[in-house]
């Protein structure tokens, strides 16, 4: 007979992770909401599949290893992997798409290594990158803000149709990146994918997250740390490497601020506590490598957004920051602080 591995405490009452969890799905509802506005349904069509898949998954491993379903799937980790993969993927993604993320996300991210909170990469961003690397033209293929029909979105979901013209664009990230003439202002007139300040919708969605982020911390279930971290250093970076408008400019700061994945990965993956470090120093620290990160391969690497390459590199780094960043045990001295041998 399999015992459950149930930590402690063992006092009755509320499953505190399933509460916390409870509060960061609700934290999300202002990004979905935005994304829903801009891109019609396709978000909720990603967000219902892929909790299916990612629910199921959950439950066949946890029943091949033999553990307790109910006690393991009421704790809402795995609906909030396949909530945060499904707001990273495209609005109708392909449903072998969101399939194979949420199977790689689940089963590679987070059961392989023994299920929550021993997994040392986040489980959302492994999925995330997995079909990035693998499925790059159906990982770009954003829809324009206000331009789908629902119906045909859950054609193209199924494999029965195929995206219409005009329905995929470059984000604004991808336009920049490649752009080797023109300068911001004559890029942001030719191009719909530029916004005022970012790209055009991932302001508002940006926005919409960083407004969920501000819940949990005003909820005290994440700290400032992480994500001021990196936010800072995603700002410091755009700032000293920003040169204009002209067409080798990089971005301004606000662009990359307000474009792609930023405030989700700021408030939502980065704060992840399991595969994050653990002080809240180290925590510092981690986030701000995730700024730079982002910022580096941004401009000089091979994907226009990098959040989560980004927080899987700093995932493999999170012991090492954990090492040097521990904080003073209670009742003892700092190292180095005069105390000699034999008083």
């Amino acid at each position: 007979m399999a015992l459950p591995r149930i930590t402690s405490p063992h006092a009755t009452g509320s499953n505190r992770t399933q509460q916390v969890m409870l509060q960061v799905l609700l934290a999300t509802v202002p990004g979905i909401l935005a994304l829903t506005w801009l891109f019609g349904a396709g978000t909720l069509f990603n967000l219902l599949w892929a909790s299916l898949c990612a629910l199921g998954f959950e439950a066949a491993l946890l029943a091949a290893r033999k553990r307790p379903l109910a006690f393991f799937l009421k704790d809402y980790s795995a609906l909030v992997t396949a909530v945060l993969l499904a707001l990273a993927l495209p609005p109708y993604s392909p449903w072998w798409l969101t399939l194979i993320a949420c199977g790689f996300a689940i089963g590679f991210g987070k059961q392989l290594y023994g299920g929550l909170g021993q997994n040392p990469f986040n489980p959302a961003m492994v999925g995330y990158v997995v079909v990035l690397i693998s499925f790059p033209v159906e990982m770009t293929s954003w829809p324009a803000p206000h331009g789908v029909a629902a119906l045909d979105g859950l054609k193209h979901i199924l494999g029965i149709a195929s995206l219409p013209d005009g329905w995929a664009q470059a984000t604004a990230l991808d336009a920049l990146k490649v752009n080797k003439s023109l300068t911001i202002d004559e890029l942001r007139a030719a191009n719909p994918a530029f916004g005022h300040f970012g790209g055009a919708g991932s302001e508002a969605v940006n926005l919409a997250f960083l407004a969920g982020g501000l819940y949990l911390l005003h909820k005290r279930l994440i700290t400032w740390h992480a994500p001021l971290g990196m936010l800072a250093a995603l700002f410091v970076m755009s700032l000293l490497f920003w040169n204009g408008s002209g067409s080798d400019s990089n971005g301004s700061p606000l662009f990359h601020l307000l474009t792609g994945a930023t405030m989700l990965g700021a408030f939502f993956i980065v704060t992840d506590p399991v595969s994050g470090a653990t002080s809240n120093r180290g925590r510092l620290v981690f986030g701000i490598g995730v700024g730079v990160l982002v910022y580096v391969i941004r401009t000089w690497g091979g994907y226009p957004d990098a959040v989560a390459f980004a927080v899987l590199l700093m995932n493999l780094a999170a012991p090492t920051i954990d090492y040097y960043t521990r904080p003073r045990s209670y009742g003892h001295r700092k190292p180095n602080s005069g105390f000699k041998l034999g008083e």
